[in-house]
């Protein structure tokens, strides 16, 4: 029975699948994927596309016994399951951004408006402040923009989209990474065989034990 491995599709997919090669895993089937969306070439890894945040609904589940997904989804979540590594891809940091007239002194409770309330909700708590905050799937940048909101907390990399935006940013919260996940349970099954991905891993560029 293969070890299956839930690697969110996307940016992550392509900055992953070098390191999964690199480390033994052949990830021919996902390099010509098509629509598909589950890769079985492999005799010991079989991997499935998902979303990010569903990673761990897999994980938390038993469907899978690992995850690759980003430590923001981790965090917002709040991840139950093993991270072993930081893959050393993916990074970016939470910010604290708005519009150059916004005042962080300001008296009055803030707005924010985030996709990810429940960091936004502990980064605020450990400043001892108290804030409204309104959750927005689509481009969070809008709300400083049109009044919905006094600032946004989201994630960026280099910063182009906030500028573009005419945003400022004024906090750093936390960084982000890429992290492996191990399902609790399956780390006792199959220690062999996760062991032997994880130092494979740990021998290519850039990636570092928890």
């Amino acid at each position: 029975m293969p070890i299956k491995i839930a690697l969110t599709k996307g940016r992550v997919e392509q900055q992953v699948v070098p390191l999964l090669e690199a480390s033994g895993i052949d990830c021919s089937g996902i390099r010509s994927k098509g629509r598909r969306l589950i890769f079985d070439e492999d005799p010991v890894y079989e991997t499935i596309l998902v979303k990010g945040p569903d990673v761990l609904t897999y994980l938390n589940s038993g469907a899978v016994q690992l995850g690759i997904v980003g430590s923001d989804i981790l965090d917002e979540q709040r991840n139950p399951q093993y991270a072993m590594l930081d893959l050393g891809v993916g990074r970016c940091r939470f910010v604290l951004a708005s519009t150059s007239d916004f005042d962080p002194q300001q008296v009055s409770r803030k707005i924010i408006a985030t996709k990810y309330p429940n960091i936004t909700k502990r980064y605020f708590q450990s400043i001892g402040e108290d804030v409204e905050i309104i959750k927005i799937e689509g481009s969070v940048e809008l709300a400083p923009l049109i009044g919905l909101a006094d600032a946004i907390v989201d994630i960026t990399e280099t910063g182009t989209t906030l500028k573009e935006n005419n945003l400022h940013v004024y906090a750093e919260l936390q960084p982000v990474s890429t992290k492996l996940v191990v399902n609790r349970l399956a780390l006792k099954q199959y220690q062999p065989q996760i062991r032997s991905l994880i130092d494979a891993l740990q021998q290519t560029q850039g990636v570092n034990a928890q």
